[in-house]
């Protein structure tokens, strides 16, 4: 398995100490640090498309050509994969069609996932500051792993946690995990006074890497969508003084889901890994029924206005985002921070919404006290459909 980096460009290790400008609302959760890392192998996009024909060995000239297209259209520039050289020299059976490979790719992804994780949990912990004994509970939320017992263990042991640290295990959620996961440790922070519940999140393709086929054209857009990383954050309430900088309040939290819509967004995990198909409506079902669950989350704060909000959303894709920008006739920045997410990860399900924070936390940051917003919120979008939704307050 090639080194993880979790530093520079890889990582959130810096210290916030600047003093809020908000103090926040008493019994509210916070976020208190933020942590990401990736897997050393970084894929431009320019040079994606002769990798993996080239890996997967097709031939097939209109394959080629549609994968050409769907890399520039899906926006993104770079990407991080635990895929490599190596890792098909050893498991060739994975580039091969209807080979029954997942006992080889759990063999791969289950402690390449954990790995990532630690990495970002161990960024996180820095930049919060404060002892690994100090942590109460751990929220692990992955749709890249598959085995008993699961990450979280295996995640706690890595980390040195305290053996009485309450675990809670999320998996295959899909892309809307990060903002569950957020919900849940929001509610574990302010129903457990003193604790700080460390979340992280990491997902890998491998389960889903496969060799171009007609019959699924989805793998395509996966192929030029998708990428490895992992994101980890620490919540709490009540932080304490000169110890904990606070950077954003959770303040309200809902889940919903579309009724009749299970199959716009359908995986199955099989022999051959996990295969997904996503219907050509799935914009269009966000579309008509995003503003009405915005406002839900607004009214309690009395918001009215979309533009006064800073926002961060889920870049699933640039057509999701476009829609959502042209829907609620957002500024041509408002969506920049997820845009640039998309731009710099590509879709790393779970953990993108992190890093869509983490840009937003730099742009509030460099913006003058009169142009900050103060409220703002987080979306994301899965199988269900479901949506996630977070009432966000910049501290």
């Amino acid at each position: 398995m090639s080194k993880l980096e979790s530093n520079g460009a890889n990582g959130s290790s810096k210290q916030f100490h600047a003093p809020s400008r908000h103090a926040p609302t008493p019994g509210k959760a916070t976020v208190l640090a933020l942590g990401k890392a990736f897997p050393s192998q970084l894929i431009p996009q320019d040079c994606l498309v002769e990798g993996y024909i080239r890996d997967t060995k097709c031939v097939d000239v209109a394959i080629k050509e549609k994968l050409e297209r769907l890399c520039k259209t899906t926006t993104v520039k770079t990407r991080y994969t635990v895929m490599s050289k190596e890792i098909l020299d050893k498991y060739p059976e994975l580039a091969t069609e209807g080979s029954a490979t997942i006992r080889q790719r759990l063999e791969i992804a289950n402690p390449a996932v954990v790995q990532m994780a630690l990495e970002a949990s161990l960024s996180c912990i820095k930049e919060w500051g404060r002892p690994v004994e100090d942590i109460t509970h751990i929220v692990y939320v992955s749709s890249s792993e598959i085995r008993l017992p699961g990450g979280d263990l295996y995640l706690a042991s890595k980390l040195g946690l305290r053996n009485d640290v309450g675990r809670v295990m999320l998996y295959f959620l899909g892309c809307y995990g990060g903002v569950t996961g957020l919900r849940v440790a929001k509610d574990i922070a302010e129903n457990n006074p003193g604790s700080r519940v460390l979340l992280t999140t990491s997902e890998t393709t491998i389960l889903g890497f496969r060799p171009p086929n007609k019959a699924r054209p989805y793998d395509l857009v996966g192929a030029a969508l998708f990428g490895d990383g992992a994101a980890a954050v620490i919540v709490g309430s009540k932080p304490k003084p000169g110890q904990e900088t606070p950077f954003m309040e959770l303040n309200y939290a809902v889940q919903q889901f579309l009724p009749d819509t299970h199959n716009v967004i359908d995986g199955r995990l099989s022999e051959e890994g996990i295969n997904f198909k996503l219907g050509r409506d799935l914009p269009q079902k966000i579309d008509e029924n995003i503003e009405e669950f915005c406002k839900k989350l607004m009214a309690k704060a009395s918001l009215k206005d979309f533009n006064e909000l800073f926002w961060a959303v889920h870049p699933g894709g640039p057509a999701i985002l476009n829609k959502l920008e042209s829907t609620l006739k957002l500024g041509s920045d408002k969506l920049e921070c997820s845009r640039r997410a998309l731009m710099d990860y590509g879709n790393v399900s779970s953990n993108t919404i992190f890093y869509v924070m983490e840009n937003m936390r730099e742009e509030l940051k460099k913006k003058k006290e009169e142009e900050r917003e103060e409220w703002g919120l987080a979306l994301a979008f899965g199988p269900g459909i479901t949506f996630e939704g977070i009432l966000m307050r910049s501290l």
